[in-house]
């Protein structure tokens, strides 16, 4: 009896400490849903922008279209990611801002800003063939450097992105679909497992 008054102890020490260093209320409805607005916002642009499948020069409105489509994922996503996370936050009694999340942001941040930067260096100098590529391995970077302060699980999503990016690099003619895979089906495959795993969080 007491042995096992003592596990559970530990157990409950061991929660307290993973809480406190780890910011665990991520949504996995958030990456499905992050999921489907890649996709659609691919087809969107695929339909409608992409000159029978080829790249679209820099400065031209297709581009211009292309990226405002870009930015407009990325910020839906973002929003989504927030409420839905704030709401699974709330469900468990944690905070939403505090050092580890501050921590966790700082982490994803840095390379993914160094990455977007450095992109549109090479878009600027007319080096379209390894966008897509780029975009996975330093999206894959973020994620794993930011692993340590969130749910163990992303750190996998990150590998695969790398991976993913590396291949699309050997393929550039392809990087458009790499891009659908890496940013579309891999966060639907990755937040269904999440939100089942945490019991549909």
């Amino acid at each position: 009896m007491e042995s096992k008054k003592y596990l559970d102890d530990i157990s409950q020490i061991k929660d307290l400490m993973n809480r406190s260093s780890r910011f665990i209320s991520l949504s996995g409805l958030s990456g499905i849903l992050a999921g489907i607005y890649a996709i659609t916002g691919a087809a969107i642009t695929y339909v409608f922008l992409l000159p029978k499948g080829d790249y679209v020069v820099l400065h031209s409105w297709n581009f211009k279209m292309i990226i405002g489509i870009s930015i407009g994922v990325a910020v839906l996503s973002l929003i989504t990611a927030y409420l839905l996370t704030s709401q699974k936050a709330k469900k468990n009694n944690e905070k939403v801002w505090d050092e580890t999340t501050k921590r966790l942001l700082i982490n994803f941040l840095v390379p993914l800003v160094t990455g977007g930067i450095y992109i549109l260096i090479k878009l600027n100098s007319q080096h379209y063939g390894l966008t897509g590529s780029l975009m996975l391995i330093f999206y894959g970077l973020a994620l794993v450097n930011a692993s340590k302060y969130t749910i163990g699980n992303v750190r996998y999503l990150g590998y695969v992105e790398i991976i993913l990016g590396l291949i699309c690099a050997a393929f550039p003619g392809y990087g458009f679909w790499f891009w659908v895979i890496g940013f579309g089906f891999l966060h639907i495959i990755y937040g269904s497992l999440i939100y089942f795993k945490e019991g549909k969080g």
